[in-house]
């Protein structure tokens, strides 16, 4: 066999291998992204009834009122004579006197409070309210005071009323200790998760607490206590718990050196809110301090890692000093009832600048988890105290599914049955948003559980628009406590969840239109109490407390809110996506990714291709049913906004709550109009781009011109709006700019394929015809015979004119350079800079490295590759420019695994031709060298540019210039941090490109004195 023969072969095995090995890479990919959807089971409430609205009765005035000596009771009493104050007018006198039968008992070990049913005897001018405790005797009067300010009578509520189905009901801590300040709400771009309670009242300095402030913060949290007692709660999630602790029981108070402003700072700060925990207790409500875990300072993190070795959180060891921290805790402040922990966030955006306070997510095994609820339950225990533990872990480590699959749950937390641990999750099998299933792993386990709720819906512009919740709250809790008869209570958000400072300035009892989601907060609590209660008449004594007495415009604001459910799962959803469980990445996204967390309105292809692909199936191809949601919900809107408008002004309490009202109504009406013409283009260009229909184009360029009017009219209405924000467009036009350069793009695709096949064709062709002696045609014929058999490009570039030789270098440059500013519509620079960057450094390296020998070898066969790479790619872009080809990437895996293949094997070629090439001049081994040196220079340099600049900023700013990924994903969560890619990967990139350059130069070495003498210089 000849030698030509044997190059030939191996040649076609070498590239057999290549081509397989990418069609493993493009599977792997494929099983990376893990794109699919199955099939949702949806929550199915029961359809809006209307209540029975009668003619407002006024309430009579409040005579004497005989009750025992408690702070809980006398509180009660206060809320039902100031809703008797409030009323317009008064009709008759009652007299109430309250009977509790027996002393409180203290509650056994892992029991729920007391129960608080009454029975309610006597008449209109005398009632008798006879209690088994203090917590029955003062639902009693709160319950009196609902009927007060819903204008019904009182008798109604005459008869035995049993205890309440869930003893146990938290809320979050509202708006308590945060400044309304407008300035912070007008920028809109504040998506930090802290809520810098309190931020008026620490100081960094000694005495540490602004006693005045101080002052103001605790007539505030007393209002939302007693304004919580009076809606049903009786429990609260006090922020913070490594602040209040000194640590003085931890190894002979090693923690904090004596001295240490931590130590100072947690003893002031016990001392300034201790009188806030207390309180609460007096009046009912109990106080479980809320924090993440880890939760650390800088002495606490070094003690640790000095004592353990790290931040082990599989140690039980590490866990014991958060245990005595507790214990500390709870000796000084017995008013507290426990701790409750989430593990699934932390981080820097829930930190607080300038206080050395942070969190981790270092928790993120089941075996870490197991340890710290065993040594954190065994301390509740022994103190007589609970631990609620949040499955909420989306995304962390291997329990990151825990919150969603019954499996993972199992295998976290199976087995663990301290009466004192509480397992928290929410009622959606997911985060807080429409369209998701029931939480079924809240079926399951033997641990005590409670249901969590969210009022101010964050993910639905933050409560902003009317969004009547009650008919699914009620199917959740029917349905969960039908499965489970372990579940026991809910803890209802009423102010908190995703970044303060990103939408509406709406903080609960203080400022904005709060009354709205005001309902979803009174409705829970009424639930918990009874599944059973009726949901419209919950409703209208809402309506009726807040806006009017008059029935027919309560009967409006009922309808009103009945469909603002329809409008929301319409307007901020496309149905079609919503409705089945997305998978990707190793994650289930949300609902709603074309409206990214929390207000912006999403351009990347990665979102719109693959959501246009899944209503295309899911609708057979007529995407006109997807648009048509959109168009639903504006008129819905409408509909709401024309009947509330209508009813009599004069009829209405409070004309601000009135003009609030319609207000929000114009503003969701303008919102959905803006999302149905964006829901139409994008839906419009992925038909495109999927059928390359020229009607599909032309449908795209009509949404688009009525999109960009839309948006520029939503901007100038609302941007600096602090109650009515404008969404974050940012996203979405530059999404739009990038679609407006696809059609250009991909004519100029076709022009640069036909010249770069023509290239190729004349390089085939050359060496039989007399196009050889045509000017450029030997370089051709250069470029291909040393591509394709690089053991033949030195003899291909023998004898050429300097001429040809500078175009073997100038046009695959020049086709590389335009390929790319093609793929990238001309408008990522940092793309090419990169991608030239590395070429540039690989053939430097080349260069000096070759010497006096002719380096126009090693550059045929390179830019003779680069050149078939260039093809490959354009043949992608030239259908409908690079919007189709990511679209293809991202909903094609046939294309995607055929094209990774061959691109893959193209670029790998390109270093084995060029060492195949160079292998004639220098031999295989310091060939071998060469190209590892070239390519280690040209991986290195770019890492380390990459590291110095900070691995997520340079990917933000890539994908910015890209869209791929979402826009909010590097504002909010961070690329790296939601794809897993550790902050050092550039500087591991750059250790091994010098450790290849290292190796190659060894290689590159001649090890013989004569070795390199076949060499023949240019």
């Amino acid at each position: 066999m000849t030698t030509a023969r044997r190059r030939g072969i191996l040649a076609v095995i070498t590239a057999l291998v290549l081509l397989a090995l990418g069609t493993g890479l493009g599977a792997a990919v494929s099983d990376a992204l893990g794109i699919r959807t199955e099939p949702a089971e949806q929550m199915s409430p029961a359809a809006p009834t209307a209540p029975d609205i009668a003619d407002p009765v006024a309430p009579p005035s409040l005579g004497a009122v005989r009750a025992p000596d408690s702070p809980r009771v006398e509180a009660a009493v206060d809320e039902l004579r100031s809703a008797i104050d409030a009323a317009s007018e008064r009709r008759g006198s009652v007299t109430i006197t309250v009977a509790v039968m027996e002393e409180e008992s203290e509650p056994d070990d892992g029991e729920i409070p007391e129960p608080d049913g009454y029975r309610l005897t006597g008449d209109a001018s005398a009632l008798r309210i006879d209690a088994d405790a203090d917590a029955g005797a003062a639902r009693a009067l709160y319950e009196l005071a609902v009927r007060v300010r819903a204008a019904a009578p009182l008798t109604d509520l005459i008869g035995e009323h049993a205890p309440s189905r869930l003893p146990f009901r938290m809320v979050d801590m509202g708006a308590v200790g945060v400044e309304p300040d407008p300035a912070a709400w007008e920028p809109g771009t504040d998506y930090s998760h802290a809520s810098k309670a309190f931020a008026q009242v620490l100081l960094p300095e000694p005495p540490y607490i602004d006693e005045a402030a101080l002052a103001e913060a605790f007539a505030d949290f007393d209002e939302f206590v007693r304004h919580s007692l009076a809606n049903g709660y009786n429990a609260v999630a006090f922020p913070g718990f490594i602040e209040f602790v000194a640590f003085d029981e931890v190894a002979d108070g090693v923690v904090y050196t004596p001295g240490d402003a931590h130590r100072a700072q947690a003893l002031a700060l016990r001392d300034a809110f201790g009188p806030f925990w207390q309180h609460a207790d007096e009046l009912g409500m109990d106080v479980f301090l809320r924090t993440d875990m880890l939760t650390l300072t800088t002495p606490l993190e070094d003690y640790l890692v000095d004592t353990l070795g790290s931040l082990d959180t599989e140690n039980p060891a590490l866990w014991d000093v958060y245990a005595a921290g507790l214990d500390e805790l709870y000796a000084a402040e017995p008013a507290l009832d426990g701790i409750l922990i989430r593990i699934g966030e932390a981080g820097e955006v829930y930190d607080v600048e300038g206080w050395d306070y942070y969190s981790q997510l270092a928790v993120r095994t089941p075996t870490a988890v197991r340890a710290m609820l065993d040594t954190l339950s065994a301390q509740a225990e022994a103190s007589d105290r609970e631990v609620i533990f949040r499955t909420w872990s989306v995304g962390v480590g291997a329990v990151g599914d825990m919150h969603t699959n019954p499996v993972s749950y199992e295998e976290v937390l199976g087995g663990i049955d301290s009466p004192a641990l509480i397992v928290s999750t929410k009622y959606t099998l997911g985060d807080f948003y429409s369209w998701l299933p029931l939480n079924d792993t809240l079926e399951q386990g033997q641990q005590r559980r409670i249901v969590e709720f969210q009022s101010r819906r964050e993910f639905e512009n933050f409560g902003a628009f009317p969004n009547d919740l009650g008919r699914e709250y009620q199917y959740a809790l029917q349905t969960l406590l039908a499965a489970n008869d372990r579940i026991e209570g809910v803890w209802v958000w009423t102010q908190d969840g995703g970044p303060w400072r990103a939408g509406p300035m709406t903080l609960y009892l203080k400022a904005g239109f709060w009354q709205l989601y005001e309902l979803d907060t009174v409705v829970a609590a009424a639930l918990a109490r009874d599944p059973d209660t009726d949901v419209a008449d919950v409703t209208a004594a809402w309506a009726r407390q807040w806006f009017s007495d008059d029935p027919e415009t309560v009967a409006t604001i009922v309808d009103a809110m009945d469909q603002s459910r329809e409008a929301i799962e319409q307007g901020l959803y496309i149905e079609q996506f919503a409705d089945q469980r997305v998978f990707a990445i190793g994650l289930e996204p949300p609902p709603m990714m074309w409206i990214f967390e929390w207000d912006i309105l999403t351009g990347d292809s990665a979102v719109l291709d693959v959501l246009y692909a899944i209503a295309r199936d899911a609708t057979g191809g007529d995407i006109d049913q997807a648009i048509a949601g959109g168009e639903e919900a504006v008129a819905t809107v409408e509909r709401m906004r024309e009947a509330v408008a209508g009813t009599d002004a004069a009829t209405w309490r409070d004309p601000a709550l009135r003009d609030a009202f319609t207000g929000t109504l114009d503003y969701e009406a303008d919102v959905l109009r803006l999302l149905a013409a964006y829901r139409a283009m994008i839906l419009h260009q992925g038909e495109w781009h999927d059928t390359l229909s020229p009607d599909a184009y032309a449908a795209w360029d009509a949404d688009r011109a009525a999109f960009e009017a839309l948006a520029a009219a939503h901007l100038e209405t609302y941007e600096g709006d602090i109650d009515y924000p404008a969404y974050n467009l940012t996203a979405a036009q530059l999404g739009v700019e990038r679609a407006e350069r696809d059609l250009l793009m991909s004519w100029l695709a076709r022009i640069l394929l036909a010249l770069a096949i023509a290239w190729v064709v004349i390089g085939m062709l050359a060496a039989r015809t007399s196009l050889v002696r045509r000017p450029g045609a030997a370089a051709a014929r250069a470029s291909w015979i040393a591509s394709t058999r690089p053991w033949r490009a030195r003899e291909s570039t023998l004898g050429m004119l300097e001429l040809d030789r500078w175009l073997l270098l100038i046009v695959p440059a020049a086709l590389l350079v335009a390929t790319r500013a093609v793929q990238t519509s001309f408008l990522s620079w940092t793309h090419l800079a990169v991608v030239f960057a590395a070429w540039a450094v690989f053939a430097l390296v080349v260069r000096i490295l070759v010497g006096r020998r002719s380096p126009w070898p090693v550059i045929a066969a390179v830019g003779g590759v680069i050149m078939l790479r260039c093809i490959v790619t354009l043949i992608a872009l030239s259908l409908t420019g690079p919007g189709g080809y990511w679209f293809a990437f991202w909903t094609e895996p046939a294309f995607r695994t055929a094209y990774i293949a061959v691109a893959f094997a193209l670029f790998v070629w390109v270093f084995v031709a060029a060492g195949w090439a160079l292998a004639a001049q220098v031999r295989a081994r310091r060939a071998t060298g060469f190209v590892l040196a070239a390519i280690g220079a040209g991986l290195a340099l770019p890492a380390v540019v990459v590291g110095a600049i900070g691995l997520e900023r340079a990917l933000t700013l890539w994908n910015d210039e890209m869209g791929l990924l979402p826009w909010g994903l590097a504002r909010i969560l961070g690329i790296t941090t939601y794809l897993e890619i550790p902050p050092e990967t550039p500087w591991i990139a750059a250790a091994v490109g010098g450790a290849l350059v290292v190796v190659g130069l060894l290689l590159a070495m001649p090890w013989k004195r004569r070795e390199d003498e076949a060499s023949v210089p240019s």
